[in-house]
């Protein structure tokens, strides 16, 4: 028994003092991976997070899909998922919960996070103070938890703002800014005309749940009437079988304060949605609603935008749009660039106006640097953008991608004893991507550094190649309602000549183009190379298509086949690494309408936009060709790239292969130390985190089972269930050998099997 007298002096709650090299602040998906990275690397971390759950708006509590490059797979970018520790998670979360259930996407970022020996996680925990050593350098910040009393005060060496709202930096004094920047200033062609404080409001979601019998709904008093509800300039957008972030335009709050108006904002939002479901069931208006009940409502909005800090470097449009290039990039975006009107639900304006670039585009460190506080990165919304580049950065998963090179920098400055700013160092910064790189973050245009790899001295040897003459039989149709390419990683030189069978309603013509990119890294089929209209009878019949011209560097060449409903074209069940096919068509889910349409001198592109269609729907056309197909030589194992980048970058065997295999051969015995294997995880799928299902929870490029031998034949690791894009094996009793095997199996009978990279460490012996 505890027994306590009176006390006549107010108490204080009990105190715990922590010192760790790192302190992250913030546990969305940014805070989360820049600590999972750090602590792999070694240091010791504190994640401290004000919320019962991680994840930030994609949690339970606000329940928001996490984007990224692919954007819904709405736009030209191919292959643009992000790579590295987020990457992780979202395979993670699809192999164990492919319908999108928001409750289990929570547990996975837990696992991810209690796994890592060197992260002290601390949640429903508010930095709450910073404490400098010097005005430039944070020495410790204040927190408390609401659960169990107990003030912290975290020590650290560096620290990550990864807030949402910048606490850890506006307590430090940083230099940020709240609204938009006048054209002027960086003559950016979105930007108002004038500078103004109009920022993206916050939106609350709810889910609803259909039951076998009628439910009678009451609106809660604080609720707007149904009179109010129809009178919102976007009433008409209300469906009765919409449900969560579908909603995302139920938006309010962008011409307030962010910060210190969250909680009024909030409650206006309550009045709109508990409305809006009053609207839905009791309006009238509405079909077959009877028995749906209001299952959930978030608690807390999903906040887009508050402050920005001031960095070393500030993104902006023309960087995105350019696509310009970066001697420290350390991450990328592909998200449009995406704006709403500040009034939200009540504007009369449309709801967003997206607007995406040709391709990704770099994010260079400087942006994550604090120009005042040496010891501190911003990570998450609150780096150092433009408000028209935040447009586009703001997003969850290109968040969480600069999360992950935070950590990263943030390892290494505890490692070499240095601020952030000394890692803008040639030397340091080769290290940093590098380092990087090697989880899979997949940095553009920037390829491993093999010269310490012993896979570059080792002669490979591969089973077999891909290298038929087909990219498989034909095994069904596809109309030609729309346009549809066929992507193909082509090498320098004169266009292949590819045959394929086509289905003529009528007797007709058929215009086929070959199409590429004006930049070669890109996957807009913009130019066309050479075009030809063949004419065809009614019925099947096998059609050549020899087009002159001539590539004059490798890169994704599209066969366009233009639309005509008539038309049926041949296709195949295989499916092939890094080959896809994309069609012109509307996405409105990403404002994507088949053509871009740039506003006056807005500094926009008007391009078409091509796009794939999700799984188990667009297959590969069943195309032949005169010469057989080279698009994936081994030699692709070890050129550093990771992921398709001018090419396919991928090594694939023959179909007909029985057992899959590659050597690894050396003249002399070499000492492995670890093995680092890329797998084909199509980078091209996006993997949303809830509402939306997938249709399988391992991609089907990806290899399952495989094993390694030495050169006895002794298996020294095997692997029986893999679903992930990058496999670490750490030798803990290092492998003398002259030789090390790769043996896998197919994925699938359609898919044959192939990697992108096999990365050894070692020495020579």
């Amino acid at each position: 028994m505890i027994r306590t007298e009176f006390s006549k002096s107010s108490r204080s709650n009990r105190c715990c003092d922590i010192n760790v090299d790192l302190v992250v602040a913030g546990g969305g998906l940014s805070g989360v991976c820049a600590a999972i990275s750090a602590a792999r690397s070694g240091v010791e971390v504190i994640l401290v997070q004000d919320r019962p759950v991680l994840g930030g708006n994609a949690s339970s509590e606000v329940r928001l899909w996490a984007l990224g490059a692919t954007s819904h797979m709405g736009n030209n970018n191919r292959y643009s998922r992000e790579g590295g520790v987020i990457d992780e998670i979202m395979l993670e979360n699809t192999y164990r919960n492919p319908m999108g259930n928001p409750l289990i996407f929570d547990a996975v970022l837990l696992d991810k996070v209690v796994a890592e020996k060197n992260i002290t996680l601390l949640l429903n925990t508010a930095v709450y103070q910073v404490n400098k050593s010097t005005p430039s350098k944070i020495e410790s910040c204040d927190a408390f938890c609401s659960q169990n009393s107990i003030h912290y005060r975290l020590n650290g060496k560096v620290f990550i703002d990864a807030t949402g709202d910048g606490l850890l930096a506006f307590n430090a004094g940083a230099s940020f800014r709240i609204g938009a920047e006048g054209r002027d200033e960086f003559s950016e062609g979105m930007a108002p005309a004038k500078p103004n404080s109009d920022l993206l409001g916050h939106s609350l979601f709810f889910y609803s749940k259909r039951m076998n019998y009628p439910v009678a709904y009451q609106a809660p008093d604080f609720a707007y009437t149904q009179e109010e509800i129809g009178s919102l300039p976007r009433s008409k957008d209300i469906k009765s079988g919409d449900s969560g972030c579908k909603f995302w335009w139920l938006e309010y709050g962008g011409i307030h304060d962010t910060v210190y108006d969250t909680e009024d904002i909030k409650w206006e939002l309550w009045k709109i949605v508990y409305g809006v479901w009053d609207y839905i069931k009791n309006s009238g208006r509405y079909s077959d609603v009877e028995n749906l009940t209001l299952e959930w409502v978030g608690t807390i909005p999903g906040k887009r935008e508050s402050r920005r800090f001031e960095g070393e470097y500030m993104l902006k449009q023309q960087d995105i749009v350019e696509q310009r290039e970066f001697s420290d990039v350390v991450s990328y975006g592909g998200w449009a660039i995406d704006l709403h009107p500040a009034e939200g639900v009540y504007s009369d304006k449309p709801a967003c106006s997206q607007y995406h670039a040709k391709g990704v585009y770099q994010i260079p460190f400087r942006s994550f640097l604090s120009r005042d506080i040496d010891n501190l990165l911003l990570s998450g919304r609150i780096i150092s953008a433009s408000h028209i580049a935040f447009g586009s950065t703001r997003v969850m998963l290109t968040c969480a991608h600069g999360g992950q090179a935070m950590g990263q920098a943030a390892a290494m400055c505890v490692i070499k004893d240095c601020e952030p700013k000394s890692l803008l160092e040639p030397p340091a910064m080769a290290q940093l991507q590098q380092s990087l790189n090697l989880t899979g973050h997949g940095l553009p245009g920037i390829a491993l550094n093999k010269q310490e790899c012993l896979s570059q001295s080792a002669k490979i040897v591969a089973s077999s190649t891909y290298s038929g003459n087909s990219l498989g039989a034909v095994t069904g149709w596809t109309e030609l309602t729309q346009s549809l390419a066929q992507m193909l990683p082509l090498a320098k030189g004169k266009l292949p000549v590819a045959q394929i069978k086509v289905k003529a309603l009528r007797a007709t013509t058929l215009t086929v183009q070959y199409r590429i990119s004006e930049k070669a890294q890109n996957f807009t089929p913009e130019a066309i190379l050479a075009f030809k209209t063949l004419s065809l009878i009614e019925g099947e019949q096998d059609i050549v298509l020899d087009l002159p011209g001539e590539l004059e560097t490798a890169q994704y060449a599209f066969l366009c086949f233009m639309a005509n409903d008539a038309i049926l074209l041949a296709t195949t069940e295989r499916r092939l690494s890094a080959i896809a096919t994309v069609r012109h068509k509307e996405h409105k889910a990403v404002s994507n309408t088949g053509k871009q349409i740039a506003p006056p001198d807005s500094g926009i592109d008007e391009f078409e936009i091509w796009t794939p269609e999700r799984r188990p729907d667009g297959h590969n056309l069943a195309l032949s060709f005169s010469l057989p197909v080279s698009f994936y030589t081994p030699a692709n194992l070890t050129n550093g790239f990771t992921r398709p980048w001018l090419g396919s970058n991928a090594w694939v065997c023959s179909s007909e292969d029985p057992a899959p295999e590659v050597k690894f051969l050396w003249d002399s015995p070499v000492r492995i130390e670890s093995v680092r294997i890329f797998f084909d995880c199509d980078y091209d799928h996006a993997l949303e985190t809830v509402l939306m299902e997938h249709p399988e929870n391992i991609m089907p490029f990806c290899i399952r089972r495989y094993r390694l031998l030495d050169d006895q034949g002794r298996v020294v690791y095997e692997s029986e269930d893999n679903h992930q894009s990058v496999n670490v094996i750490n030798f803990s009793q290092f492998v003398d050998t002259e030789k090390l095997i790769v043996q896998m199996e197919h994925p699938s009978q359609q898919v044959p099997a192939g990697l992108f990279e096999v990365h050894i460490q070692g020495k020579h012996i």
